[in-house]
């Protein structure tokens, strides 16, 4: 399982293909996966804001992780598989983190509690209670869609309990990751904004969960291993020529645009997604085809 020793490097956060009628495609989630067994990131991460988590059913999830779990064994590798397991509802979270632990899930993927805008205590016992599962918790820190934000204070009373292991900080700057730095913070943060990768590595973290580290992965890879031997200056060049592919793929609905470069990589069937995520503009098409130089 993870821990808060070894969450750290690149995890890539999968989408979830489907099938034109909309059905779990099963065989290019293999197709996929495969694909990424080719390269020298830390994990995975299944059922994320990448993996389309509001539109995909828990017994889905399932079948995702019981496909990667087999994918990785039988490529011989050594892959952490994180799996979202987060809700509104404790209860459920509860439920669902215990379910991913039985699967071989290594760490579950919690998200703020959103749309009923919790007090920070609120935040704080719905965090206490689902660390008590035994599961490794990383807290998901992402206000523009949970409709709340962790204050300082919380962020660090949540970090401090057993059996929270870290953080994936999406929260839209460094403003959380340097004030947890100065308060000696030690659990690891994970970057889950791409365009601020370079700078949350800048201010402490231990790596990113990265949607554009789907396409090319080993240089953000490059990018994070600069940095870790202390090769900031050409860490920031390798970071500045990822920028246009990230503004691409974030300029309209994540993981829309990632699909449909994955879908025209012929790695995905199909990019289809399920309403109410629509497919990405003709314009786009052509702009993630130029970028990626096909």
């Amino acid at each position: 399982m993870l821990n808060e020793t070894n969450l750290r490097g690149i995890y890539v956060p999968v989408v979830t293909p489907f099938s034109l009628d909309g059905s779990l495609d099963g065989i290019a989630y293999d197709r996929y996966l495969l694909d990424l067994m080719n390269r020298d990131i830390q994990g995975v991460v299944i059922n994320g804001t990448t993996g389309e988590a509001p539109t995909v059913s828990w017994e889905e999830v399932s079948e995702l992780v019981r496909r990667t779990k087999t994918i990785i064994r039988s490529c011989g590798k050594q892959l952490q598989v994180i799996v979202g397991t987060g809700t509104n509802d404790t209860h459920s979270t509860i439920k669902r983190t215990m379910q991913a632990g039985a699967l071989g899930a290594d760490a579950a993927l919690v998200v703020v509690p959103y749309y009923s805008r919790p007090s920070q205590a609120g935040i704080a016992e719905h965090f206490r209670r689902v660390a008590q599962t035994g599961m490794p918790v990383i807290v998901y820190e992402v206000p523009y869609r949970t409709g709340v934000r962790l204050s300082v204070d919380t962020a660090a009373e949540i970090l401090a309990l057993d059996g929270v292991i870290g953080m994936k900080d999406s929260s839209g700057g460094i403003e959380l990751i340097a004030a947890l730095k100065q308060l000696h913070i030690a659990k690891p943060i994970l970057c889950g904004e791409d365009a601020y990768f370079l700078k949350h590595l800048d201010h402490g973290a231990a790596g990113g969960i990265l949607a554009a580290a789907n396409m090319r992965t080993e240089k953000f890879i490059e990018v994070y291993r600069l940095h870790l031997d202390g090769n900031s200056t050409e860490a920031a060049q390798r970071f500045d020529s990822l920028m246009p592919l990230i503004e691409l793929l974030f300029r309209e609905s994540n993981p829309a645009p990632l699909k449909w470069l994955l879908s025209h990589q012929g790695l995905l069937g199909s990019d289809t997604l399920r309403l109410p995520m629509m497919p990405i503009s003709e314009a786009l098409q052509v702009e993630l085809a130029k970028e990626m130089g096909n």
